[in-house]
């Protein structure tokens, strides 16, 4: 694999792919002037690693990539396609269309800021060194960053946790309602996915719901303006250097004929977070108990930044100030362009946080 380019982006998911689509609008040569390298074996993105029972017709929407359309991948009367499935085969088809020579699997160890010779691991030097598993490293002006959440999940600590005699899983490990028959699942979180599988679960076996605060259904359609609003809120934190939160946070959850259903047969009754895990269940402050034999946590994901450690982008708040026209730009270092962070973190701003890393580190390049 080469190792020397004007520009590195890490991810081929949804933020990666619309990068590196619009580096080759822009003049650029996949494997001479930039290189997309991802940690999975095949295309995809983290929709190759989703659960069987998430097809087209239950995911909320599959974004079109920049250039070619999701329905032109598909047969007719594929609303029971897998997503984990679909997908994929549509960002197959997309990177043979448009050429962009996708290295996989590769990981990303870690990136270091060193000078031309090689020889430093911090400050501001003139060229960023991205070690990877295959023994290479890669040595680029500029880094576009999309490696999104995926490979992040995130489990809240809560006493007594580790004495806890049943099983814990996260989303990311979930692939099937009938594993759960005939158990008291407790799931946690408030979130799109977990409404989801608390509505497949509670078709099988008994479940309890707690979230930490009171969800929000909305009746209405989600709407492309209340995508562009709830993405400006989480834009706003990170333009101020906060921790961007979710953008499922600011939008609520869509009340759809089948979540109707799961709340008809009392699914969908939520109770507050619980005090503690005991060895056998969980209890609440008051001290009312309820018996469980696995705990979802839903509780969603952070981003997958570990890698950029070395080049301290995080203030003192944990949180990464942005900047650019669409916050995909690192205030502290222009070469670097975070995409999947923040407001791009879901698809409804996927594609333009591409173009807008695309665009504006091409320049800065050009002209430093």
């Amino acid at each position: 694999m080469p190792t020397d380019f004007d520009i590195l982006v890490i991810g081929a998911g949804q933020a990666g792919l619309s990068a590196a689509y619009h580096l080759k609008r822009l003049g650029l040569r996949p494997e001479v002037d930039f290189l997309v390298v991802d940690h999975a074996p095949g295309p995809g993105g983290a929709w190759q690693f989703r659960w069987p029972s998430l097809t087209l017709s239950t995911v909320n929407k599959v974004h079109d990539l920049p250039g070619m359309s999701f329905a032109e991948t598909l047969p007719a009367g594929s609303d029971d396609v897998a997503a984990a499935t679909a997908v994929p085969h549509y960002y197959a088809q997309y990177e043979q269309r448009y050429d962009l020579r996708v290295h996989r699997p590769v990981s990303v160890r870690v990136v270091c800021d060193r000078t031309a010779d090689g020889q430093r691991c911090d400050g501001r030097g003139q060229v960023l060194a991205a070690e990877t598993d295959t023994a290479d490293t890669i040595r680029v002006r500029g880094l576009i960053n999309g490696t999104g959440t995926w490979e992040h999940p995130f489990v809240p600590r809560y006493p007594g946790a580790e004495t806890f005699a049943g099983r814990q899983l996260h989303t990311r490990d979930y692939r099937e309602a009938a594993d759960f028959a005939g158990e008291h699942v407790l799931v946690v979180g408030g979130g799109i996915s977990a409404v989801q599988l608390l509505d497949e679960i509670s078709q099988v076996t008994t479940t309890t719901w707690v979230t930490r605060r009171e969800p929000v259904f909305l009746d209405s359609e989600f709407t492309p303006r209340a995508g562009r609003d709830a993405v400006a809120v989480v834009e706003d934190r990170v333009r101020r250097g906060l921790p961007p939160g979710s953008v499922v946070s600011v939008t609520g959850l869509r009340l759809d004929d089948r979540l109707r259903a799961a709340r008809e047969r009392g699914a969908l009754r939520r109770l507050p977070m619980f005090d503690r895990i005991e060895p056998d269940g969980v209890r609440w402050a008051d001290g009312s108990f309820q018996h469980v034999d696995v705990i979802l946590w839903a509780t969603g994901f952070r981003s997958a930044l570990d890698h950029l450690a070395p080049l301290r982008l995080r203030g003192p708040g944990g949180g990464i100030t942005m900047t650019g026209s669409l916050a995909t730009r690192v205030a502290v270092d222009p070469r670097i362009h975070l995409i999947g962070y923040g407001p791009s973190a879901s698809t409804v701003g996927a594609n333009r946080a591409g173009r807008a890393a695309a665009v504006e580190l091409t320049r800065y390049l050009a002209t430093n």
